[in-house]
């Protein structure tokens, strides 16, 4: 316990003296107890200075968690040898009652249906070489900077039927450009998360990729997060609408052809592939095909495993 007490002293220019005490009777406590956490189960496993009302004190102190794990990280974890990522993921915890802040119904990946919850967006970020991922930032997500505003009653009325035009697109419309994209309330705010996380690491470590999953797979997420400088690992459905690039000579006639043949992923080319395991217990293969593949709604050039 006493090296606990030692890898602690680094965060003291960042929070009181009176609260950093607090943090290590809490850590303490919190590394001794078992079963479900609660403040009442902290104050029975601490020592002495431990009481019910000094631990209810510390959780009501207002402390820069962010500016505290990046402290802890940049003193202790880091290594200058390891490439780092920057990753994110959203938390749904199951929560009962009607007066939790930001209570709502979210989905659970894990219960495979929507639950009365709280979910929270995490940043955290990960060493390549360790394979192992660190805490950074934590925000609780409400449900209106997900699905946007709620509706005006005046948007429920019944609009009126557009007029049937001519079939295409109107002459003289120009194509449009698919990096100027308006961003939904939700990418705004992971957008304004990872904007603080890069302020907060500032350029300590060189930061080149941000993951996330599937729920980034389009061109939205992929703007948004190249507005942060950044570029983006995530996944697409499994059944997306690849391409080929083109590799026809250009005919010196119209605008050069940009796609060209569509994937079939049950027929690979083998000069693509990378890896072909086998799992002999479970009788499963695993083959890693790695190319460059173009989609008609992204605006840039994407690689893509499959």
């Amino acid at each position: 316990m006493k090296e606990i007490i030692t890898l602690l002293s680094c965060l003291l220019p960042i929070i009181e003296k009176k609260e950093h005490n607090q943090l290590q009777i809490v850590v303490q406590a919190l590394l001794s107890m078992r079963g479900r956490i609660t403040m009442l189960g902290v104050s029975r496993w601490s020592e002495k200075g431990g009481s019910y009302r000094t631990i209810t004190r510390f959780f009501n102190s207002k402390i820069n968690w962010e500016k505290v794990n990046w402290k802890f990280i940049k003193t202790h974890l880091i290594d200058k040898s390891s490439v780092y990522l920057i990753g994110g993921d959203e938390v749904v915890v199951s929560k009962d009652g009607k007066h939790s802040y930001g209570l709502d119904r979210f989905y659970s990946s894990l219960q495979n249906q929507v639950i009365r919850s709280l979910a929270f967006l995490n940043l955290s970020l990960i060493s390549v070489k360790r394979r192992k991922a660190y805490p950074l930032i934590n925000k609780q997500i409400i449900k209106e900077s997900k699905e946007g505003c709620i509706k005006d009653k005046s948007s429920k009325k019944s609009k009126k039927k557009k007029q049937k035009g001519k079939i295409g697109r109107p002459k003289g419309s120009a194509n449009k450009d698919k990096k100027e994209v308006e961003l939904s309330p939700y990418l705004k705010f992971v957008q304004s998360t990872l904007k603080e996380a890069l302020e907060l690491i500032d350029k300590h470590i060189v930061l080149v990729y941000f993951v996330f999953d599937g729920a980034f797979g389009n061109n939205y997420a992929l703007q948004m997060v190249k507005q942060c400088g950044l570029d983006l690992i995530s996944k697409l459905q499994k059944n997306s609408a690849l391409a080929f690039p083109d590799e026809e000579k250009y005919s010196g006639k119209g605008a050069p052809k940009k796609y060209g043949d569509a994937i079939d992923y049950d027929k690979l080319p083998e000069k693509y592939l990378k890896s072909d395991t086998t799992d002999e217990d479970k009788n499963i293969q695993t083959k890693i095909y790695q190319m460059q593949m173009l989609h008609r709604k992204f605006a840039d050039k994407n690689r893509g495993q499959k």
